[in-house]
C-alpha cells in the first residue's frame, strides 16, 4: 500500500476544507503531510500555557499579538493546512483573511503538546517541516511532557537549521524577529 505524504494525499485542499468546515466545534481538523489528522481539544493545562504566553508576548512586544488557533495554509506550495496553538504576526495582521490564511508576516508559530499519542508524529516530527516549508521564522514547542522549550529558527529548504532546546525553568531566547526573552519557571506549574 502506497503511504499517504503530501504528493499523495488522502484528499484534496478543497475537500478538506469543506469537511473541516463542517466539523463540530468540539473537533478541530488539519491537513498536514497529506493526511487529515483530529488535533485534539486542549485542556486547561495546555490553555493556560497559551495565555501566558499571550501575556508574555504582550509585554515584550504590544504591536504583535499572539493569535490562538488561526489556520495556515503550510507545507511545500501551501498543499496543508494547520491550526497552531499560536501565531503570532503584527497586530490585525489575519483581518480579512478568512479560515485558512497565507504564512507571510508570520513571526512565530507555537505548538503545546497534548496528551495524546499522536503528538510526538504531529508536534516534533511534522509540524516543524510543514512550518520551514511554509517559511515562518521561529517555531516554538512547548512540551508538556519533556518539560521542555524547544526553538526552532532559520527556516531553510524545508528544514530549520537552528534548534534549541531547554529545560521548564531556563531562560529561553526567541530570535529575531521575534526578539522576546521567556522566563519559564511558570511552566513547571503546567507540566504533565
Amino acid at each position: 500500500m502506497t503511504p499517504m505524504t503530501s504528493d499523495r494525499p488522502q484528499m484534496s485542499i478543497k475537500d478538506f476544507e469543506e469537511l473541516a468546515g463542517r466539523a463540530p466545534e468540539t473537533v478541530r481538523l488539519e491537513f498536514v503531510n497529506g493526511k487529515v489528522q483530529v488535533k485534539p481539544v486542549p485542556d486547561g493545562n495546555h490553555g493556560a500555557i497559551v495565555a501566558w504566553l499571550l501575556k508574555q508576548c504582550m509585554q515584550h512586544r504590544p504591536e504583535l499579538f499572539l493569535y490562538p488557533e488561526q489556520g495556515l495554509k503550510v507545507q511545500t506550495y501551501r498543499k496543508g493546512r494547520a491550526r497552531p496553538d499560536g501565531a503570532l504576526a503584527p497586530d490585525e495582521h489575519f483581518v480579512g483573511q478568512g479560515e485558512w490564511a497565507e504564512p507571510e508576516g508570520i513571526l512565530m508559530v507555537v505548538e503545546v503538546t497534548s496528551n495524546d499519542m499522536d503528538t510526538n508524529r504531529r508536534d516534533r516530527v511534522e509540524k516543524p517541516v510543514g512550518y520551514a516549508e511554509a517559511g515562518i521564522p521561529v517555531y516554538l514547542l512547548i512540551d508538556r511532557e519533556a518539560c521542555s522549550v524547544t526553538v526552532h529558527a532559520e527556516p531553510e529548504k524545508g528544514a530549520y537549521r537552528s534548534t534549541t532546546t531547554r529545560p521548564f525553568g531556563a531562560v529561553v531566547e526567541l530570535p529575531d524577529p521575534v526578539g522576546i526573552t521567556l522566563e519559564t519557571e511558570k511552566l513547571k506549574d503546567y507540566a504533565g
